[in-house]
């Protein structure tokens, strides 16, 4: 029997689990097409870090490029975070924020140097770029390169960004000084444009200051900073010698001015010390109007004061650069008239100017116009020109008072500088004080004569003590510099009214000369100056190469002028210039036989510029000496005594020059030449 159709019934005790998860699975899928995601995606909370933000604007376009910009903090952001109701969800977002942040801290890449210094120049060329474009409108840019240099950034960072600034205040800088704003004016009425030229005059003048006192901050000696910023210091350095040779006019001349000083005052010769005497003598030699070489010696008189004239040589070779009472036009030309271009053609004939019809009321017009313009060139050309002479005089007054006080103090290292000075500028010493420099350079003279014999009469011991003086001070020199000195007094305007009006007496000088020529002659560095006479010698093996370099380098600096120059310039003053009256004829030929004796000694150089010297005598007193090469003319009795110390008491004219024949021998054709050229001319003159 086929059983029957059951009906199905209704389960009333709970289902079993699998059943229920299957149910479940049914119901949701059944309805995934009402399903919205991409609102439920939408309004699910957010997990941002607290230091990035969503961005929820849109990029803007600025000169600069296209720049993203933020939403203030007071503005609501639409950030739907705060839709999350259940706090268990919001405690574990933040607990997974503060892990993020930590493990993004850790994991943080460090950059390399090479790569920071690249990403520096690239920030540096990049502000650089637009402060040259537009600096008025990119003035807040000084204010990020002042940070790389006061920040934490690394010190080859730092350097960039200060030689940076200094090229580029070089580059903005104007041609005039800004002078500080002051309250009224600050708060006066004035145009836009006005205000706006202000505004970024006053900017770029504190900028500016700020950046001149990092570089005093640098300069300055620190122990806390000793042997880190030592590269620091050289590139401060090197950057107030490029401004105070680029901008002298503009403000804070005188901080540049105190860092170059300040390294002056050092004892340690360094190569900062170098550009900074380097630069000093180039700004020297540069001004025109004398207010920045003012500036500069009067800071150095007072470093030089505070110091007790403790320093080195060479800061007072500085002052031979200086343009004292100078004329700074060109010399007119003797064979044309000069005249303005435009008036002149190619031809040298005057131009012809197309006539405009004028009324006879604009034709006097212009003619007052020009006068009133002619007028006020003539003013102006004055007033400079007697501001370039008193800032000049009082440059002159501040020198000759530390070249006195030196004198006076007589520090033996300063002597060949100072007296190297006074036999440039003693033609510009006022009259009134020949009597006294005379009286000091005669007790020059005489300290170092009692030097050299002590140097020969001292035993052993004191030789050892004398050498170590010898080394700083050149006793032979200073007597050449004093006598130079000596004859220079009288080379200025009217010299042989001042002779006659004060009575100088320069036969002490003269007779010194006499008796040094001698000494002069077996000099081995008779050619050479005092800090180049090593340097052109044969290099020593055992050295190294790099003080070979130096000894090279140091031959660049000022030239001096070595002893057979100072000499010629003295026999020339004592035997052929007229300045002091006619030389008498014992001294003429007293030098003259001298001079041929010592010709036999002296370098080959030496020896052509002496006889060359010798022509010059025999040009113009060829009958007063012609005796001394003919012994049949002999004009003296007895004999002739070559070791005399004064040329009056040589009886001269008892003896003849056989030297003569000698240099006819000399191995040098041009000296052989020059021997035979002075007999000829004293031939041709008697």
């Amino acid at each position: 029997m086929a059983p029957g159709r059951t009906t199905k019934r209704r389960r009333v005790s709970p289902p079993d689990e699998e059943e229920n998860v299957s149910n479940r699975k049914g119901d949701f899928y059944s309805h995934a097409a009402e399903w919205d995601l991409e609102q439920d995606y939408e309004q699910r909370p957010r997990k941002l870090n607290k230091k990035e933000k969503e961005r929820t604007r849109l990029p803007i376009k600025t000169a600069e490029g296209f720049q993203n910009v933020e939403a203030s903090e007071s503005e609501p952001e639409d950030d739907d975070s705060f839709l999350a109701t259940d706090d268990d969800d919001m405690d574990e977002d933040g607990d997974a924020e503060v892990d993020e942040t930590e493990e993004s801290e850790e994991e943080a890449p460090k950059i390399p140097l090479k790569q920071q210094i690249i990403q520096a120049k690239e920030e540096i060329a990049r502000t650089a770029t637009l402060i040259n474009e537009d600096p008025e409108e990119h003035i807040s840019s000084f204010k990020s390169l002042a940070e790389m240099v006061d920040g934490g950034s690394h010190v080859a960072v730092k350097k960039l960004a200060l030689a940076a600034q200094a090229a580029i205040y070089k580059d903005v800088i104007p041609g005039y000084r800004i002078r500080p704003l002051s309250e009224e004016e600050a708060s006066a009425k004035v145009s836009k444009d006005v205000r706006k030229l202000r505004n970024y005059e006053q900017s770029l003048l504190s900028g500016y200051k700020h950046y001149i006192q990092k570089l005093l901050a640098f300069t300055k000696p620190s122990k806390e900073r000793a042997g880190t910023d030592n590269g620091m210091k050289t590139v401060a350095i090197n950057c107030a010698c490029n401004l105070i040779l680029s901008v002298p006019h503009f403000n804070f001349r005188a901080e540049l001015l105190r860092i170059l000083v300040n390294q002056l005052a050092r004892k340690r010769v360094d190569d900062d010390f170098v550009k900074c005497r380097d630069t000093l003598q180039e700004v020297f030699a540069r001004d025109d109007d004398g207010i920045v070489s003012l500036e500069a010696v009067r800071l150095l008189s007072k470093m030089m004061k505070a110091r007790d004239f403790k320093i080195h040589g060479s800061v007072l070779d500085t002052f031979l650069h200086l343009r004292l009472l100078r004329e700074f036009s060109s010399k007119g030309s003797r064979d044309r008239v000069d005249r303005d271009n435009e008036e002149e053609t190619s031809g040298g004939k005057k131009m012809k100017q197309k006539k405009e019809w004028r009324t006879k009321r604009n034709r006097k017009l212009e003619k007052e116009r020009k006068a009133v313009e002619k007028d006020m060139k003539e003013a102006d050309a004055l007033v400079s020109h007697e501001a370039r002479d008193k800032n000049q005089a009082e440059t002159l007054k501040l020198v000759f008072g530390i070249y006195f006080r030196i004198l006076k103090l007589r520090v033996p290292n300063l002597m060949g500088p100072v007296l190297e000075g006074l036999a440039k500028y003693a033609h510009m010493i006022n009259q009134d004080f020949f009597g006294d420099l005379l009286e000091a350079l005669k007790d020059l003279i005489g300290h170092a004569e009692d030097d050299e014999l002590n140097e020969v009469d001292d035993n052993e011991d004191d030789e050892h003590i004398n050498s170590a003086s010898s080394t700083t001070r050149d006793s032979t020199r200073e007597s050449l510099l004093c006598t130079v000195t000596a004859f220079a007094l009288l080379e200025g305007q009217d010299a042989s009214k001042a002779a006659a009006a004060l009575h100088l007496d320069l036969s002490f000088f003269i007779k010194h000369l006499y008796r040094s020529l001698y000494t002069l002659s077996t000099n081995p560095d008779v050619e050479f100056n005092p800090n180049a006479s090593n340097a052109l010698r044969l290099p020593d093996p055992s050295s190294s190469q790099q003080q070979q370099q130096n000894a090279q380098d140091r031959k660049k600096k000022v030239n001096f002028q070595t002893p057979i120059v100072l000499l010629l310039r003295c026999l020339n003053a004592s035997l052929i210039s007229r300045a002091n009256g006619l030389p008498p004829p014992v001294r003429l030929a007293s030098f003259a036989k001298r001079l041929m004796t010592t010709t036999l000694q002296v370098p080959e150089k030496s020896a052509l510029a002496t006889l060359a010297l010798l022509n010059q005598v025999a040009k113009h007193n060829a009958r007063r000496i012609s005796s001394l090469w003919y012994s049949e003319e002999r004009k003296g009795d007895g004999l002739f005594n070559p070791y005399a110390t004064d040329f009056e008491a040589t009886n001269v004219f008892a003896g003849t020059i056989w030297e003569g024949e000698l240099l006819k021998l000399h191995y040098c054709p041009d000296v052989r030449e020059a021997a035979a050229g002075v007999e000829k001319m004293i031939a041709t003159r008697d």
